[in-house]
């Protein structure tokens, strides 16, 4: 697993960044990560201690909502990606 740093952002990337940054009450607090595995990226999503329950919400179900929209804009241009929320 290794870091890769990329000047630019990708569609997924910053289509995470933007939605957490709706969701939550301190937008500017939103970052988001990327590392490299074998055949797949991980996007990494944080977020200020007080604003994690409301990016996971009740029972999981926006996060599971953020996850399957970012897979979705992974598969469009033909990358596997996955979203951790740390």
């Amino acid at each position: 697993m290794s870091k890769v740093s990329e000047p630019e952002q990708s569609n997924y990337e910053e289509l995470l960044k933007y939605l957490a940054q709706q969701l939550v009450d301190e937008p500017d607090e939103v970052q988001v990560a990327h590392i490299l595995e074998d055949r797949s990226i991980v996007l990494e999503l944080k977020v200020s201690p007080k604003d994690m329950g409301k990016v996971i919400g009740k029972n999981g179900k926006i996060a599971q909502a953020l996850r399957t929209l970012i897979k979705a804009a992974g598969l469009k241009e033909g990358k596997r990606v996955m979203v951790e929320i740390v």
